[in-house]
């Protein structure tokens, strides 16, 4: 398994990733995120690619700095592995790469919003040391 930076041309594996997650039609704009994401100096992503060279998995890692807080935080945005490929160790690699990256920029905590109904990955967080902190608030515009 193979990770590196994500390319404006991985697009299309990553509109399928994200189809699988429940997030359809992002065609639409995925091109100008992916441009935009990748001059953010904060924004980390990644993909992972099968021996074929064939990306089969993602992740989106922003880190997001504190004013009270000596260490800032790395947040998981977004984190898909195929279905076709899942519980084989990639998501473990890229959640590594995610940590990596966290102690690099001198954070001291990840944190992931991970939608209730997913269990499966809720398990997958647990395994790899998260825990929950309750109470997640959004205002939609």
């Amino acid at each position: 398994m193979n990770i590196r930076r994500m390319k404006e041309e991985d697009q299309e594996f990553v509109i399928a990733l994200l189809d699988q997650l429940g997030y359809p039609d992002t065609g639409k704009f995925l091109s100008q995120k992916i441009k935009k994401l990748l001059r953010d100096p904060n924004e980390y992503l990644a993909v992972a690619e099968n021996s074929d060279g064939r990306v089969v998995a993602f992740i989106s890692v922003h880190i997001i700095p504190q004013i009270a807080l000596q260490g800032d935080f790395a947040r998981i945005s977004y984190f898909s592995v195929d279905e076709n490929y899942r519980s084989s160790g990639i998501g473990k690699l890229l959640e590594e790469y995610c940590e990596k990256v966290a102690r690099e920029q001198s954070c001291d905590r990840i944190e992931v919003h991970c939608n209730v109904n997913r269990e499966k990955a809720h398990q997958f967080y647990y395994r790899q040391g998260y825990t929950e902190s309750p109470k997640y608030l959004i205002k939609k515009l």
